[in-house]
């Protein structure tokens, strides 16, 4: 009875181990969902007469803030020195960004059921790429806002720009402004870290399956 049990948790731990790559990538197709729960990105204005902090938030599908009034109070903010209006509505990548993701959370669990290891890495070298490729897009969209100023401001400083940082912290006039990953942006992140995982361990499966023969 005692080798019987014992033999019988060998082959369920065997088992669960060649199940684990797929179990991985199914997490990390499903921790794309966490974009259109929380938001992916923020940027902090802190200013004397902003201690706390005007904090605006950035979705997958839109463009918020810690408050109601959030953007409202940005664009009063760029209105004086000039930048324009953030519209969301007049922003693509909210449109279409959001279908893209959809898509990659499919393929992800397609890849699970395929149960492939090339398609475990492919999956997260794609989501890697889109991932840089939402990193440019936003640089481009700071630069373009922080550039790209009124003839017509109340407020002219000559040769000053006012793009706040991709990723840390950086000093604009009176204003210091902190660009970080939001909660959706962190899971973004395990999400690539679970598809290296599930590539690595069905790479590991298949080694010691050949070894076995």
């Amino acid at each position: 009875m005692s080798n019987s049990m014992t033999g019988y948790n060998f082959l369920q731990i065997k088992s669960m181990k060649k199940q684990l790559a797929r179990l991985l990538m199914i997490a990390a197709a499903l921790s794309l969902l966490m974009l259109f729960a929380f938001p992916m990105w923020k940027i902090i204005l802190y200013a004397p007469q902003y201690p706390d902090g005007v904090e605006m938030h950035i979705w997958i599908n839109k463009i918020g803030g810690s408050t109601p009034a959030t953007l409202q109070n940005i664009n009063i903010l760029n209105h004086y020195v000039g930048m324009k209006y953030i519209e969301p509505d007049d922003i693509p990548e909210l449109q279409y960004f959001q279908y893209v993701m959809m898509g990659m959370i499919v393929l992800g669990l397609l890849a699970a059921i395929l149960n492939r290891k090339s398609l475990f890495l492919t999956w997260t070298i794609l989501l890697v790429v889109l991932c840089l490729i939402g990193l440019y897009d936003f640089y481009l969209w700071e630069y373009d806002y922080g550039h790209n100023l009124s003839d017509t401001a109340p407020i002219k400083i000559e040769g000053a720009s006012f793009q706040p940082p991709l990723i840390g912290r950086k000093d604009i006039l009176n204003f210091i402004a902190v660009s970080l990953p939001h909660i959706a942006g962190y899971f973004v992140g395990l999400s690539i870290l679970l598809g290296f995982s599930a590539w690595w361990f069905k790479g590991k499966n298949v080694r010691h399956e050949k070894t076995t023969i």
